[in-house]
């Protein structure tokens, strides 16, 4: 069995868009929308999307009559956004980690957990820098990220998914400071299965506002799910965070 190292492999391959965005569109259309009305940016205002994946978030941004710039740091995922690209939406290979425009942005998005992945608390500052950098005076970041304590409570061990012909054995355990997701992929265009291990960070609302205070901003609003409901510790699932620049 062949074993891939999941930051790089992983997030380049069409088997992690499949299992995880591929039939997630719709619902994400509606969260977007929502959020989109919560904020009431004003007509051309600029959109960065930051981890964008292969554009559908962006595209969906830009078909709201907004200025939207994505990146990624998969060659693969942006190769397919170009797709999209017109006047008014653009992609780039980019590393969150890295500058990238400076007070340039109205709103900044991370969608879907596009965070919590890198080594180090110092790429994750790194990170969270560069999206408050991006951002004008009064500009807002919306994050969405996994609720820790409420996937701690509700962690699913072992699972198995069945998409088209691809079939994905999911096995998650965590420790004190991270989640881990074993995916071994089965697919008829595979000569053996291949696998990937996930990790993502087990950070808290304490850690996101020590982190935005870092970097000059301010938590506004917190949501616990894709209907902008109120964040509950204990009883929703996501952790979506509204902060604006000082």
């Amino acid at each position: 069995m062949t074993k891939t190292n999941w930051y790089t492999d992983w997030l380049n391959s069409p088997f992690y868009h499949r299992l995880y965005f591929e039939r997630a569109e719709p619902n994400a259309e509606a969260f977007i929308h929502k959020m989109v009305k919560y904020l009431a940016p004003p007509p051309l205002s600029q959109f960065l999307d930051a981890a964008c994946r292969k554009g559908q978030f962006s595209k969906i941004l830009a078909g709201l009559g907004f200025e939207v710039t994505g990146f990624d740091l998969s060659p693969a995922s942006i190769a397919s956004a170009k797709s999209f690209e017109h006047d008014r939406l653009h992609f780039f290979i980019h590393d969150m980690r890295l500058p990238f425009y400076l007070n340039y942005f109205d709103y900044a998005f991370n969608f879907f957990s596009g965070f919590g992945y890198y080594n180090t608390q110092r790429e994750h500052d790194a990170a969270i820098r560069t999206i408050a950098n991006s951002l004008r005076t009064g500009g807002y970041l919306m994050l969405d990220y996994i609720n820790v304590h409420y996937k701690e409570q509700n962690l699913v061990h072992n699972e198995v998914k069945e998409i088209g012909a691809t079939r994905y054995e999911i096995h998650r355990w965590d420790d004190d400071d991270h989640f881990y997701n074993r995916i071994i992929v089965k697919d008829d265009s595979l000569t053996q299965p291949q696998e990937f291990t996930e990790e993502m960070v087990k950070f808290s609302l304490g850690d996101f506002n020590d982190m935005f205070s870092y970097h000059g901003m301010q938590i506004h609003e917190v949501f616990g799910d894709y209907q902008l409901n109120a964040y509950d510790i204990k009883k929703t699932p996501r952790l979506i965070l509204l902060a604006r620049k000082k």
